[in-house]
């Protein structure tokens, strides 16, 4: 039978990537445009990030809310990716909207006593169909990508009728949650196959392939193999390849990588020193001397994205370190790059670098949520903030209202994408305190004590600043890190001025500083030299995720040394 094939984009989120994938598998489709268009098709796949209320609304005012009930209840195949799976439940606690009721339960928040939510990084799944036959291409010894804060919880005991729509489970932490949904004509994951590397897509393109027609008949279901908690759930770490992209002098944009911020090259100096009695003699290239040169080209962005998914890193950072200087939605060059990285790149992509309220020349306001919204379109899965941040917070401090008033980039960004599309980028450095006991104030115990060899005896906090380390700010990192939690941000990018391009290793004392003091997931930065220093930060301090840019753009250390480290060491972390 000849498949026509939709996607159902309802407005908001990343629906260009399962584009791609379903390209790079070479299957054809077409986009549901109209309500008309659902009785067209005989494949359906409706992909989603972001709010379930945003979701629900979203169909609603396009009129698509009731032909999708139908089109389900029609007995012609369904796959619901994140958001799409979770609107076949009732309702969820996340929005006041209901859903489609199809399966008789709710969608409720995670717990974090024993973890930080959102569920952000790579999980393994455990098949509740006792015949695992492969029918559906979902496979347990591999891992698949999961960003959300909501989940529909497995309980049969309390809910028989809804636990029969469970095919497979997730543990994070202590709680168990459904990964996917099947029965009948409907399949739903709650992870995002076209954000899970070659394990996504091998299952988009059994279920296409093995569909059928509208009629096929499934086996009957096969006894259920019952799941407890386990002692320890499958969250890996992830190992995330991060680019800095600017223009060089002559206009092309290329990934760069400073020493403390400082991305040009150091020119060679004119004279070395002259030989006793001598004249001054031309000097031998060096790098030490303190007069700018060209900016330094690492390689271009597209191709290293590319190079590093190859090598199996779980996320990839594209950072634009100079452009929007006037109007980021007129910066195409960069969007172009980004569509053109998520064509070929299946795992998750965060994008940084202007995301804020601006003016464009001709006077036309561009909000932040306008600019991050260009940005999904064409493909990225998080933006990342940065200075816009640090405001944000500095009025959060200064009102009396105990939370945002909804105006900042994160506040508007997190409402309509959900708080996991939202990422904030921290730049702290080290003010150092000359007498610990004369110190007061709040920040008194934000104060870390030095030890081991280079710091025994000095002590310090960390200080914010903004505009790429350039600007000091009357902000702690941990005032900072509490706040953009308050205000919605789902992760944290936790950079260091002092550590940046040293090659010491991560500063552990602000990592374990940061993770103790918020519930949202932590990105360790800057510093990193070596395959140990990825084992220490993951040993030392809990961490979610770390990222590096210089050594792996220099191939100092290559992302598969790094991951076969932490796996000699007990870390569990996704494998290719």
């Amino acid at each position: 039978m000849m498949m026509d094939l939709f996607l159902l984009d309802y407005g908001a989120g990343n629906v260009q990537s399962l584009a791609n994938t379903l390209e790079r598998l070479g299957h054809s489709f077409k986009w549901i445009t109209s309500p008309a268009d659902f009785n067209d098709a005989t494949h359906l796949i409706f992909p989603g990030v972001g709010a379930f209320e945003s979701a629900v609304d979203g169909l609603t005012s396009r009129g698509f809310l009731e032909p999708l009930r139908q089109y389900i209840i029609s007995g012609r195949p369904y796959f619901g990716i994140c958001i799409g799976m979770q609107v076949l439940f009732q309702s969820s606690s996340e929005a006041s909207l209901p859903g489609l009721g199809i399966i008789p339960d709710k969608i409720d928040v995670f717990a974090n006593e024993d973890k930080t939510v959102p569920h952000m990084g790579w999980n393994s799944v455990h098949l509740l169909d006792a015949r695992r036959d492969g029918d559906d291409g979902l496979d347990e010894a591999l891992h698949y990508y999961f960003v959300h804060s909501y989940r529909a919880t497995y309980d049969p005991e309390r809910e028989p009728d809804a636990a029969q729509w469970a095919h497979s489970v997730t543990q994070y932490g202590r709680e168990v949650f459904v990964a996917t949904v099947r029965k009948d004509n409907v399949f739903g994951c709650q992870f995002h196959p076209e954000k899970s590397g070659e394990a996504g897509m091998h299952l988009l393109d059994t279920w296409l392939r093995r569909s059928g027609s509208p009629t096929r008949r499934r086996p009957p279901p096969a006894p259920r193999v019952p799941f407890s908690p386990r002692p320890r759930d499958g969250f890996t770490k992830r190992i995330i390849a991060c680019m800095d992209v600017r223009a060089n002098d002559q206009g092309d944009l290329v990934v760069t990588k400073g020493d403390q911020y400082d991305v040009r090259e150091k020119k060679p100096s004119t004279f070395a020193a002259p030989p006793p009695g001598g004249p001054p003699l031309p000097a031998a290239p060096s790098l030490t001397a303190d007069v700018a040169g060209a900016v330094r080209n690492l390689g271009k962005p597209v191709a290293l994205a590319a190079r590093y998914y190859a090598a199996g890193a779980d996320e990839l950072a594209l950072l634009n370190i100079t452009s929007f200087r006037h109007s980021p939605l007129r910066d195409q060059p960069m969007l172009a790059v980004v569509r053109a990285a998520a064509a070929t790149v299946f795992v998750p992509m965060t994008i940084g670098g202007g995301i804020r309220d601006t003016v464009d020349p001709d006077g036309t306001p561009r909000p932040a949520l306008e600019v991050a919204g260009a940005y999904f379109r064409a493909g990225a899965d998080k933006v990342s903030i940065g200075s816009e941040a640090v405001y944000a917070v500095e009025r959060l401090r200064a009102s009396e209202r105990g939370r945002g008033d909804g105006s900042s980039a994160i506040e508007t960004i997190a409402r309509a994408y959900g708080r996991q599309a939202v990422v904030v980028s921290v730049d702290p450095k080290r003010v150092y305190v000359d007498d610990v006991s004369t110190f007061d104030g709040p920040r008194r115990e934000e104060i870390v004590l030095g030890s081991g060899e280079e710091e025994e005896g000095k002590a310090w906090w960390y200080q914010c600043t903004v505009s790429g380390g350039r600007e000091a700010r009357d902000l702690s990192v941990v005032e900072l890190a509490r706040g953009v939690e308050i205000l919605g941000a789902g992760e944290i990018l936790l950079n260091s001025i002092d550590r940046d391009g040293t090659g010491r290793g991560f500063d552990l004392d602000l990592v374990n500083l940061v993770r103790r003091n918020v519930s949202i997931p932590v990105v360790a930065s800057s510093g990193a030299g070596n395959v140990q220093h990825f084992v220490d930060v993951f040993e030392k301090t809990g961490v979610e995720a770390a990222l590096a840019a210089g050594i792996f753009h220099r191939g100092e250390v290559e992302i598969g040394e790094v991951k076969e480290a932490l796996i000699n060491q007990g870390i569990s972390t996704r494998k290719i």
